[in-house]
């Protein structure tokens, strides 16, 4: 292990409310207020007689107002997106997702045995006369079956066996369920029609929600790379299979990014400009030029090598929140894993406060961007250790944490590596009662 120590100099301590808890409180309270404000609809337009059509109509409107919310929760949108991270963000879009699918699964059993039990026809006839007979039912039939198919397609079993790119496209059909679903609901929908303010009401949900992910996903992506105009000006090999690569562009300084996020880069070749993959910036902005850094890990990062000087780039970005606007304590820990060095490379460099940053490699040759670690280290007077060796004995468990760091408790701890270092870090932060406040991670997966 090698270690760089200096002083540390005088931090200040942050106070007040934390910026994920405000966008976390915030979140919840405009889903909560909108469930009351359904709720009110409902019960303002009558209740049927029958209580499975009751049900059914009920669930229906929650499962609409759910899939407006999980809309919100993937438009990227940039003060939610750095307060609270999009991993977090796509792990609460999904697990809405499947309250959706089975909201709108409980919707179409209790409406299709309610009208069949007051018609005393079986549920499969009934279900095919309303589709016969009742507008925009057949609609709603072909949203349900969309659904699922996403659904089925996002549990882990299969998740774990599509490429990312066949899963995004089988998502797309999301939004051709949402159209197929409001036109349902305008056709249909008994507490929509029930008054002028309950239609205007869903009109302007539905509005807000399809309006975020137009502007966060295609308006704001599309001027920030207009405005900026990115190009490759240098590839540079860090070790046999990391490579870094800068770019410049126009206007930088004016670009919203912070050290620890990253972007979605799209190189422009004939060969890789429909591949988006997610890098961390390995420096932190300076306003001339951007640089990510980057492990041969599959096909997409290994051809990263052969990327051209002067290639235009695409960036969608910045995204996360592993930055130091989360900071609580004065002091830091910043520790990193393999690649993930990365984010954590551009954190010491931007960071007030004293810092100890503790670099996991299974090599000492392994360790990539470490003479910039050094330089900054020691610019900065943090302490920097080098950790190499075998998985086991586990070399971050908390008696060798503890050593390191005896006053862990006290400060900030950013960590970033592969899952399995990652997850064992977090049981030896929570053995030594490191509160969760002051723990930040993020998992950087696009499908979540």
């Amino acid at each position: 292990m090698t270690t760089v120590q200096q002083q540390p100099p005088t931090a200040v301590s942050r106070s007040g409310a934390r910026p994920k808890v405000i966008a976390r409180t915030g979140l919840y309270a405009v889903l909560a207020a909108n469930v009351a404000v359904v709720t009110f609809f409902f019960v303002q337009a009558g209740f049927a007689s029958n209580a499975l059509i009751v049900l059914g109509r009920l669930t229906g409107l929650y499962g609409a107002l759910l899939m407006a919310f999980q809309l919100l929760l993937v438009a990227r949108l940039p003060w939610f997106d750095r307060r609270i991270g999009m991993d977090r963000l796509t792990s609460w879009h999904r697990w809405t997702g499947f309250s959706v699918l089975w909201m709108l699964l409980a919707h179409a059993v209790f409406i299709t045995f309610g009208y069949a039990q007051s018609a005393d026809l079986d549920p499969v006839n009934q279900l095919i006369d309303l589709a016969e007979t009742v507008e925009g039912v057949l609609r709603s039939i072909v949203a349900l079956g969309i659904i699922i198919m996403i659904g089925v397609a996002s549990a882990r079993f299969a998740r774990r066996k599509l490429a990312y790119e066949t899963w995004h496209f089988i998502h797309l059909y999301t939004y051709v369920a949402v159209v197929l679903a409001f036109t349902h609901q305008v056709a249909a929908g008994t507490t929509f029609a029930s008054s002028e303010t309950a239609t205007a009401y869903w009109y302007v949900l539905w509005g807000v929600a399809l309006a975020s992910v137009f502007v966060g996903r295609l308006v704001l992506p599309l001027w920030r790379n207009w405005r900026h105009q990115l190009r490759v000006t240098a590839v540079v090999p860090e070790a046999d299979n990391v490579v870094s690569i800068y770019m410049s562009g126009r206007d930088l300084d004016r670009m919203p990014a912070l050290a620890g996020q990253f972007f979605l880069w799209r190189f422009l070749t004939r060969d890789r400009w429909w591949q988006a993959n997610p890098f961390s910036l390995s420096a932190a902005p300076d306003g001339k030029q951007l640089r990510l850094t980057a492990k041969a890990a599959g096909d997409g990062s290994a051809a990263l090598r052969h990327v051209k000087v002067g290639t235009r780039v695409f960036a969608e970005g910045p995204y996360g929140a592993f930055t130091a606007m989360h900071r609580t304590r004065p002091e830091s820990v910043l520790i990193a894993g393999g690649v993930g060095v990365t984010p954590i490379r551009a954190l010491l460099e931007e960071i007030e406060g004293h810092a100890v940053v503790i670099y996991r490699v299974a090599t000492n040759q392994d360790a990539v961007l470490y003479n910039e670690l050094q330089q900054l280290a020691f610019d900065k007077g943090a302490e920097l250790h080098l950790v190499s060796g075998p998985v086991t004995p586990d070399k971050l468990a908390p008696r060798e944490l503890l050593r390191m760091v005896p006053d862990i408790a006290d400060r900030d701890v950013f960590l970033c590596g592969p899952p399995p270092m990652m997850n064992a870090v977090l049981g030896s932060l929570r053995e030594l009662d490191v509160p969760k406040p002051q723990i930040h991670f993020e998992r950087f997966s696009l499908a979540g």
